[in-house]
């Protein structure tokens, strides 16, 4: 009975072992992405009617600050800062993207959700660390119609950050790419009657949020809630007329909040593309780091815990002081382990200073318009709202509705 006992705790201890090593090790395999190929992007091959080209607003990201600080993974690593910028960023790389392909109208940046646009494109940034790139992409048209919402995901090669390899593609190219071909598929599957019935609503919805009372009757709503058309104005209706000289000044303070963004998006590329070297070279080096310290803290329990069993298992006074030194060098190794995660710790701090780095380097941007200098010191959006409060009194004005507003 006595050695049945000894084999039976033999046998768990083995079980133990095994299973301790083998669950911490496999948690710590790791894959580099070496090549740069990348996904072809679908052109338009015919022309297409300019009254079938649907414009393009692509939203402010949402930086999934949110997210990143409910999430429980614990490396995840997120600086707001950094966030903020590339939220900024992101979309300058959508909209070139998209203007490649030649299936659009006026593709746009645009600092709010708000903005009448034909089809509009929203993303939050759910992960983001110089190696690896996830976003959620929610892709909508003015009648209320959703296209899709998607996550894309996309590493980096190790050649991606590599100067003498550089390309002028972004090292996460292949999300864009994606995007643009999942849009154009949809695009294709639309009738011409959906198309040109998604660019009438997306006029009339303008043209309500500067006259509601005007125009609360040419829009309703069909049994899948989408806008449609109830009624049209007529072809020389003169209030429709100022709506559209109105829509054209809109479009005219936007494209010149295109150069603010295409500054930005200049000015950020040389410290972004540093900052996600180096973030890729950290990334690597903690990965590393955690490994190392995930096997020295496995081969340490495993040692600790056969020190344990045979100073307590066995009569041997020999046995017993084998099992005793086994113990102290387990928790020596399991020292030496979370030495390695202190070391992380240290990698962790070196990004935070990248994070504020690049955020250093990002100055507010001073536009010119045709009567008036504007100032982006705060929020795009907060700018955004402020030049349509100009527009509503520019239109009362027009209108003569200004005492009655």
């Amino acid at each position: 009975m006595l050695i049945n006992h000894l084999f039976a705790q033999k046998r768990a201890l083995i079980v133990l072992l095994v299973t301790t090593c083998s669950l911490t090790l496999a948690g710590c395999s790791s894959t580099t992405v070496r090549t740069t190929e990348v996904v072809p992007i679908m052109q338009q091959s015919e022309e297409i009617a300019e009254e079938l080209l649907l414009d393009v607003g692509i939203a402010i990201f949402d930086p999934g600050h949110k997210e990143a600080l409910e999430s429980t993974e614990e490396d995840v690593i997120v600086f707001t800062e950094v966030r903020n910028a590339e939220a900024r960023y992101f979309p300058n790389l959508v909209s070139n993207t998209l203007q490649g392909t030649a299936s659009w109208g006026a593709v746009r940046v645009v600092p709010s959700t708000d903005t009448a646009v034909d089809v509009l494109v929203q993303g939050k940034i759910l992960h983001s660390d110089g190696e690896t790139l996830t976003l959620n992409m929610s892709v909508s048209d003015a009648t209320g119609r959703q296209w899709f919402s998607k996550e894309y995901n996309a590493v980096a090669s190790r050649y991606a950050y590599d100067p003498k390899r550089k390309t002028q593609n972004d090292a996460f190219q292949n999300i864009y790419n994606e995007l643009a071909n999942d849009m154009m598929a949809y695009k294709q599957s639309l009738t011409r009657t959906q198309i040109l019935n998604t660019r009438t609503v997306s006029e009339l919805k303008f043209a309500k949020n500067f006259a509601p009372q005007t125009f609360e009757n040419h829009l309703g709503k069909n049994e899948s809630g989408q806008l449609v058309v109830q009624r049209l104005p007529a072809d020389n209706d003169p209030m429709m007329n100022r709506i559209r000289q109105i829509r054209e000044r809109d479009y005219l303070f936007i494209d010149t909040m295109q150069e603010y963004y295409g500054t930005f998006a200049k000015e950020m590329e040389k410290p972004y593309w540093r900052w996600r070297q180096e973030s890729y070279d950290e990334v690597m080096a903690l990965r590393n780091l955690q490994r190392s310290a995930n096997e020295r803290l496995a081969v340490g329990t495993a040692a600790l815990i056969a020190g344990i069993f045979a100073a307590s298992n066995s009569s041997s006074a020999v046995a017993r002081t084998t099992g005793s030194v086994a113990m102290a060098g387990g928790g020596y190794v399991i020292k030496s382990g979370l030495d390695k995660d202190s070391e992380s710790k240290i990698h962790i701090e070196a990004l935070q200073e990248l994070g504020d780095s690049l955020e250093a380097s990002i100055e507010p941007q001073i536009i010119e318009l045709e009567d008036r200098t504007v100032t982006l010191s705060g929020t795009v959006d907060n700018q955004y709202q402020q030049w349509k409060e100009i527009l509503q009194q520019i239109y009362q004005i027009d209108t003569g509705t200004q005492s009655n507003q």
